[in-house]
């Protein structure tokens, strides 16, 4: 089996093609004013099958995410340059090492780096950051019942601090619930179980330290007013705020669906009481550009930060 990300197409090819998008793209800039002094961002993006697959039918996991689709996602890190990226459906080590060659290369170094691998090629959830990452304490071990079933939760729960400056840190908590695709035991069912769980991490982090800095970020596949959503939120305790990101023209989706035309808002970012002053308002944005059609069928969504205490 190949495993070299790039062996579709050589590699000086794609970042002749890469740095002059990226060339492209800083000449235009995006669509906001520049992060403000004393700040930090971060983003989460579903990365959309960012992985070896058997996407031709061959019966090989060896055919990469397309190149336009890797060039389009690299191209609107590069524009936004969070300073911490938290991502979901990454690969395996070996494509994750790529992926942070690439950003790399685009001018983006993330020093420090997390990647929760969950066995399957695409489902893992990492965080890349400009700041030193202090701890982690990634759930893995985390499982529920439907009836008799005894279920994991599949992908896990990402659960980093990062160290922002000897003044400043917070926590993040980097989740990717149940897809809305079909299962016997019902994937309604099944992401409410594991926002359940995701919302006792929280309550139990809050108890510890109620004045905790603390994130909670990802795809939570499901509407703001589901059921998943409302325990993510803090039905049974543990009350998070939801940042409620906007375009620049007021859109709030960060899904589109092309089989039923649809637009729904599934990438969230909740924050503590204790890290909600901190919260830069008109910077935190769902990102609207072309390019993420390309990308993924996900946007990207950012959220900013003052890196001091309020």
């Amino acid at each position: 089996m190949k495993r070299g990300i790039y062996h579709i197409e050589p590699c000086r090819v794609f970042f002749c093609r890469f740095y002059l998008m990226l060339f492209l793209a800083v000449l235009t800039g995006c669509d906001r004013p520049p992060k403000p002094a004393g700040t930090f961002s971060v983003m989460t993006y579903n990365l959309r099958q960012y992985a070896l697959m058997d996407r031709d039918g061959g019966g090989e996991l060896n055919d990469p995410k397309p190149e336009s689709e890797r060039r389009a996602a690299l191209l609107l890190i590069a524009k936004e340059k969070p300073d911490v990226l938290s991502v979901q459906e990454m690969g395996d080590s070996a494509i994750f090492t790529q992926f942070r060659f690439d950003l790399q290369a685009a001018g983006l170094n993330y020093p420090y780096a997390e990647l929760l691998e969950r066995g399957r090629f695409e489902v893992n959830l990492a965080v890349l950051s400009r700041f030193p990452i202090v701890s982690i304490q990634n759930h893995t071990n985390e499982v529920y019942s439907i009836g008799e079933a005894k279920i994991p939760v599949t992908r896990g729960f990402l659960d980093v601090e990062i160290q922002v400056n000897p003044d400043y840190r917070f926590r993040l908590l980097a989740a990717h619930l149940k897809s809305k695709v079909y299962s016997p035991l019902g994937q309604t069912e099944m992401r409410r179980n594991e926002a359940r769980l995701l919302n006792k991490i929280v309550r139990e982090i809050l108890e510890e330290n109620p004045g905790v800095n603390l994130l909670v970020a990802g795809d939570l596949n499901d509407d703001c007013n589901s059921a998943a959503l409302r325990e993510v939120g803090g039905r049974r305790g543990g009350e998070m705020t939801d940042l409620r990101p906007v375009d620049s023209a007021g859109d709030v989706w960060t899904c589109f669906q092309a089989s039923t035309d649809s637009f729904s808002r599934f990438d969230y970012f909740f924050v503590s009481d204790g890290m909600f002053p901190e919260v830069v308002r008109e910077q935190t944005c769902v990102v609207r550009d072309p390019l993420t059609y390309e990308a993924s069928d996900h946007r990207p969504v950012i959220a900013v930060f003052r890196t001091a205490d309020q």
